[in-house]
C-alpha cells in the first residue's frame, strides 16, 4: 500500500469536504447514496485500477443555510483485509492513500435486520480512529424489533441515525448528522480485546510501520493488524512497504501453529456479540417471515427443483423479450427503412447516397433495431437481481462449480457476462488468487452477452420456422437454449482448463444470501438506463466506425460497368414462386459487383473453411466484421445485402435473409444454417475489446492468444458437427 496522504496534502479548505459511504454488500448503501445525491452520480475509476466508483454532490444544513459535500460510494466489502489491489479500495479511500483524497467523514451503513453481520466492517473502520457516523439502514424491515439506536450510540460513542433509504425516510436526519459530524467529528471509543499473543504480534509490526502511516495509537494498531491479516507470500499488494511485508511474513512463519486470521476475527466477533446483545432483543420478532424465507430457499436452492425453476424463469424471460418487444422493433425497422428511402430520394445516385443510406443508417440502424430487447433484458435481470434471487442462482451453481475445480465466487462475474464480458472480466479482480482470476477470465466470454442478442434474434426471426415445440414457442425456446448452452459449455470448459492449463487448488465459497425484497423501481430503472445507454454509445462510436470501414471494403474497388446481380432480394419472392431450375444449374458468369470488392474477396477467401459449417462468403464477410464487436455482424450483413440491391426497395434485414434464394430457387439459408451460425457465435471469441481487456488484466498476450485459439477451434468444431450431423439426418 502506498503511503497515506498526510493532512497537509489533503483537499484545500475551499473544496467541498468528502464524505465516504462504506458498508457490507446488500446493506442498502447504494440506495442511500442515491437518496443523498438525488441519483446524479459521476462514474469514474479508482487510480490505477478499474473498479468503478460513484461520487456525487449532496447538500447538508448549516446554521447559515446549507453547504455542499462530495459523497463517494465505496464498493461494498465485508472487511478491510485485502490481498488484491481492488480489495484494498475501501482502506485506501478511508485513509486517503494511493492518490485518494483525505475524507472528512466516514458514514458506515449497517443493516438493521442483521446488525451483527454488518458490524464486522463497522468495527474494522472504527479501529482506524476516523471521524465516523453510523447509518442504521433498512429500519422498515426491522420495524417489529428495531435495534436500540440510542444505546448503540452510547456503546460506540459516535452519532447513529436510522434510515430507510428505499423510501427516503431518515435521509434528512442523516444530512443533519453529517453536517454536525463535519463541525464536531467524533471517533469510536469501543475497545476490542485480543489475545495477549496477538497483541504482542501487533506491537511488533507497529515498529515497522513507515513514518507517514504513523499517527495516534488506535490508527497504528489497526494498520498493524491490517498488515498481519493481509500481507503474506501469496498476496498481490506489490506496493506494500517492504520492511512491513517482511516483518508480517516473519511473524506468520514463527507462529505457523496458530491461525492468526481466526484470532483477529474471533476478537472482533466477541465484541460484536456483546454489542448486539446490548442493543437488540433476543426473541425472534419475524418467525413467520423467517419461516417463509426458509421455505422459499428450500425450493429455490434445491439441487433439482432449483435448477428447474431457474430454467423456467429464463424461458419466461426470453418469451417476454420476443412478445413484448416486437411492436417496438417493427416501429424502429419502419423508421430505419423510411429514413433510408428518404435519403435515396433526396440524394443523387452515387457514393454519398450509398454511404448515407447503407453505410450509416442501414449499418447502425439494423443494430439499434434490437434496442428494445436489450433494454428489456437489462430490466428483467435487474429485477431478479434486486429481489435477491440471483444470489441464490450463484449459490445453486456453486454445487456444480465445486466439482469443476472453479471458485464458487467466479459465478458472480460469470453472471455479469450475460450483460458484457468486459466488466465481467474486470469483476474477477475481487477474487484473491491469480489462478482463479485467470481461469474465470478464460471462460467468461463463453457466457451469452448482450452483444450476441441482436445476432441470435436476427437468425431466429429470419431462419427458424415459426410454431411451437411441446407447447412452447420456437423463438424463446431457441434463445433459452443458447443461454443454457453457454452456461453448460462455460462450466465444462472451466472443468477442463482447471485440470490442464490452469491448475490449482479450489478455495471455498463465501457468498452472502441477501433477504428477499421487493425490487426498488428507481434503482432498477437507473441501472437499466445506464447499461442501455452504454450500448447506444457503442452503437454510435465503435459500431459506426466499424460499419464505415466495412462499407468501404464492400464498395471499393468500384466496377465501371454495372454487372448482373444474381442475388437480388426483391426478385427472390418471384424466383421462389417460379419453377425451380434444373438440377445442377449454375450462377450467371458475371459475378455480383460486391463479390469483386475487397470485402467480397476476403469473404471468398474464407468460404472454403466456412462451407462445411453451412456458411457462404456473405456470412464470411459478416464474421470478419464481428471480430470488432459481435453485434457488428448484423450491420455487416445489412451492408452486404443493402449494397447488393438492384432497386431502391428497402426490406428489413431479416426479410432479406428469409427471401434469399440460390439460382435453383432453393433457400440460400435454411434453419440448420441458422442453428450452426448461432452455435458458432456462442463459442467464438469475436470481440476485440474482450481480448484487449484480458491482455491488460493478465499483463501480456499469452492468455488472450490462447483464448482466441481455443474458442475459435471450439466454435468451428461445434458448428461443423451441428451442420454435418443435421444434414446427414435430413434437416
Amino acid at each position: 500500500m502506498n503511503e497515506p496522504r498526510s493532512p497537509a496534502l489533503s483537499e484545500p479548505p475551499s473544496a467541498a469536504p468528502i464524505v465516504l459511504l462504506v458498508g457490507s454488500p446488500n446493506v442498502g448503501k447504494s440506495s442511500l447514496f442515491n437518496a443523498l445525491t438525488g441519483g446524479h452520480a459521476r462514474v469514474g475509476n479508482y487510480p490505477g485500477i478499474t473498479v468503478e466508483r460513484l461520487s456525487g454532490q449532496a447538500r447538508v444544513p448549516t446554521n447559515t443555510g446549507a453547504r455542499s459535500v462530495r459523497v463517494t460510494d465505496v464498493p461494498g466489502t465485508h472487511s478491510l483485509a485485502a490481498r488484491s489491489r481492488d480489495e484494498r479500495v475501501a482502506l485506501d479511500s478511508i485513509l486517503g492513500a494511493n492518490g485518494e483524497p483525505q475524507p472528512a467523514l466516514v458514514v458506515c451503513v449497517v443493516d438493521a435486520t442483521q446488525l451483527g453481520r454488518s458490524s464486522y466492517l463497522l468495527l474494522s473502520v472504527a479501529e482506524l480512529g476516523v471521524p465516523l457516523v453510523v447509518a442504521v439502514n433498512m429500519i422498515d424491515e426491522a420495524r417489529d424489533a428495531p435495534p436500540d439506536v440510542a444505546e448503540l450510540e452510547r456503546a460506540l460513542g459516535v452519532p447513529c441515525v436510522v434510515t430507510d433509504a428505499r423510501r427516503g425516510r431518515g435521509v434528512d436526519a442523516l444530512r443533519a448528522t453529517i453536517a454536525r459530524g463535519l463541525e464536531d467529528p467524533r471517533r469510536c471509543d469501543l475497545e476490542i480485546d485480543y489475545p495477549p499473543a496477538l497483541v504482542a504480534d501487533r506491537e511488533e509490526l507497529r515498529q515497522h510501520l513507515p513514518e507517514p502511516w504513523r499517527g495516534d495509537d488506535r490508527r497504528e494498531r489497526a494498520l498493524a493488524l491490517w498488515a498481519l491479516a493481509s500481507l503474506d507470500e501469496d498476496d498481490e499488494l506489490d506496493d506494500a512497504p517492504r520492511a512491513l511485508r517482511e516483518a508480517a511474513i516473519r511473524v506468520r512463519a514463527r507462529h505457523a501453529d496458530r491461525d492468526l486470521d481466526r484470532e483477529i476475527a474471533t476478537g472482533r466477533w466477541a465484541a460484536i456479540e456483546r454489542l448486539v446483545s446490548r442493543v437488540t432483543r433476543r426473541d425472534d420478532p419475524h418467525p413467520q417471515k423467517r419461516r417463509g424465507t426458509e421455505r422459499a430457499d428450500r425450493l429455490l436452492l434445491h439441487p433439482v427443483w432449483g435448477f428447474a425453476i431457474f430454467v423456467a424463469l429464463m424461458l419466461a424471460l426470453f418469451q417476454s423479450l420476443f412478445s413484448w418487444s416486437e411492436p417496438a422493433i417493427q416501429l424502429i425497422e419502419s423508421g430505419v427503412s423510411a429514413l433510408q428511402g428518404a435519403l435515396r430520394a433526396a440524394l443523387p445516385a452515387g457514393l454519398v447516397r450509398d454511404f448515407a443510406s447503407e453505410g450509416v443508417v442501414g449499418g447502425v440502424g439494423n443494430v439499434i433495431v434490437f434496442l428494445p430487447q436489450i433494454l428489456l433484458l437489462f430490466l428483467l435481470l435487474g429485477l431478479l437481481e434486486d429481489s435477491g434471487y440471483m444470489a441464490r442462482v450463484a449459490y445453486l451453481m456453486d454445487r456444480v462449480m465445486r466439482s469443476l475445480g472453479l471458485h464458487g465466487r467466479a459465478f458472480v462475474p460469470m453472471l455479469s457476462g450475460f450483460a458484457c464480458a468486459v466488466p465481467a472480466i474486470l469483476a474477477t479482480r475481487t477474487m484473491e488468487r491469480q489462478r482463479d482470476r485467470t481461469l474465470t477470465m478464460l471462460v467468461i466470454p463463453l457466457m451469452t452477452c448482450s452483444a450476441r442478442l441482436p445476432v441470435y434474434t436476427l437468425i431466429i426471426a429470419a431462419l427458424l420456422p415459426p410454431g411451437e415445440v411441446l407447447g412452447l414457442s420456437v423463438a424463446p425456446l431457441a434463445l433459452t437454449s443458447m443461454y443454457v448452452l453457454s452456461m453448460v459449455v462455460s462450466l465444462a470448459a472451466a472443468g477442463i482448463l482447471g485440470r490442464t492449463v490452469v491448475r490449482g487448488r479450489r478455495m471455498p465459497l463465501l457468498l452472502e444470501l441477501p433477504p428477499y425484497r421487493v425490487p426498488q423501481p428507481r434503482a432498477v430503472l437507473r441501472m437499466t438506463w445506464r447499461r442501455t445507454m452504454s450500448f447506444v454509445r457503442e452503437a454510435g462510436t465503435t459500431i459506426l466506425a466499424c460499419t464505415v470501414v466495412l462499407w468501404a471494403l464492400l464498395t471499393f474497388p468500384r466496377s465501371e460497368t454495372a454487372p448482373v446481380v444474381a442475388a437480388a432480394v426483391p426478385a427472390a419472392a418471384a424466383a421462389a414462386a417460379a419453377p425451380a431450375p434444373a438440377t445442377g444449374a449454375r450462377e450467371p458468369a458475371a459475378a455480383p459487383a460486391i463479390e469483386r470488392t475487397w470485402g467480397g474477396k476476403l469473404g471468398k477467401a474464407l468460404e472454403p473453411a466456412l462451407e462445411p459449417l453451412g456458411f457462404d462468403w456473405r456470412i464470411g464477410v459478416g464474421l470478419i466484421g464481428a471480430f470488432a464487436a459481435r453485434e457488428v455482424f448484423v450491420s455487416t450483413m445489412a451492408l452486404v445485402y443493402g449494397l447488393d440491391e438492384v432497386d431502391d426497395e428497402a426490406l428489413p434485414l431479416r426479410e432479406r435473409l428469409r427471401l434469399e434464394r440460390r439460382p435453383d430457387g432453393t433457400p440460400r439459408y435454411r434453419a440448420l444454417t441458422g442453428i450452426s451460425l448461432m452455435v458458432f457465435f456462442a463459442f467464438a471469441a469475436q470481440c476485440m475489446s474482450t481480448l484487449a481487456t484480458v491482455r491488460r488484466e493478465t499483463g501480456g498476450w499469452r492468455w488472450p492468444a490462447f483464448m482466441l485459439g481455443y474458442m475459435t477451434t471450439l466454435a468451428w468444431v461445434a458448428s461443423f458437427l451441428v451442420y454435418q450431423v443435421g444434414t446427414s439426418l435430413g434437416f
